[in-house]
């Protein structure tokens, strides 16, 4: 199948105005912008050669294309990362198999969850989005964020079949703090990539958009609230943590992390 990823990026962030043009620094004491942290990250994907920044935003297209992306200018009236995809499949002309949804705010996303993702698109879903089981660190960063009253990362939770049930920036399921097993902890954190078919990219901006959707603001959402179904691919850290830069506190988080690997 072929495929591209599409890297959705926004200037007028609620939380984070300007946030795919904040920088952070790297272990070797340079500083790099979010956004070409995520891109270099797609970049590292084996399998899917196409990789397009898609913003509305001049000021991220000019950083984009000073280092090196290719980038696909789509309207101002997208309203999520997947309606921008579509409009960037629709503007551009773009004829891949499948088209992943990489979000601009996710410098740490390991290849091989892309990798896995893809894979997993053979088996026939429509959509597609991984998940990956909490350990005692990111779980503490969820439960923090809370206590604190931030909106950070999101969960999910999934039938065994792994076609999710919902996604909250919530922590669900709630578990009783006395109880909770620092080695085996049943929360997933959803990773904020989705892989679509054509069809269901194109059918996306068709369908209404639902009171969960509005609330949560979780584009997702919209899938699952018309009776798409969504299945979520479970994902190895193998070791690395894995966090968005969703607020400005954030940053000092991933910078931990980046010290922590190669970049």
């Amino acid at each position: 199948m072929k495929t591209a990823i599409l890297i959705p990026a926004r200037y007028a962030s609620t939380r984070y105005p300007g946030k795919p043009l904040a920088e952070l620094t790297l272990p070797d004491g340079t500083r790099k912008s979010l956004i070409r942290l995520t891109w270099e990250a797609a970049r590292k994907v084996a399998g899917a050669p196409e990789v397009h920044v898609c913003t509305d935003d001049d000021r991220i297209a000019d950083a984009a294309r000073a280092f090196g992306a290719s980038v696909i200018m789509t309207p101002e009236t997208c309203r999520n990362g997947t309606e921008r995809c579509a409009a960037a499949v629709e503007v551009a002309g773009l004829d891949a198999d499948v088209i992943v949804n990489l979000q601009g705010d996710a410098p740490l996303t390991p290849p091989w969850f892309v990798e896995a993702l893809i894979d997993a698109m053979a088996d026939g879903p429509a959509v597609a989005t991984p998940v990956l089981q909490c350990d005692a660190t990111t779980y503490g960063h969820f439960v923090e964020d809370r206590k604190a009253g931030r909106v950070g990362g999101t969960t999910a939770v999934f039938r065994p079949d792994r076609t999710a049930l919902y996604f909250s920036k919530e922590v669900i399921p709630w578990l009783d703090p006395a109880k909770v097993d620092p080695a085996n902890i049943p929360v997933f954190h959803h990773v904020g990539v989705y892989a679509y078919t054509r069809a269901a990219l194109q059918a996306y901006g068709t369908l209404p958009e639902g009171t969960l959707e509005r609330l949560e603001g979780l584009e997702q959402l919209r899938f699952i609230e018309n009776g798409w179904p969504v299945t979520c691919v479970e994902v190895e850290g193998r070791g690395r943590v894995f966090w968005e830069l969703n607020n400005p506190g954030d940053v000092s988080r991933i910078e931990s992390v980046l010290h922590e690997i190669e970049v």
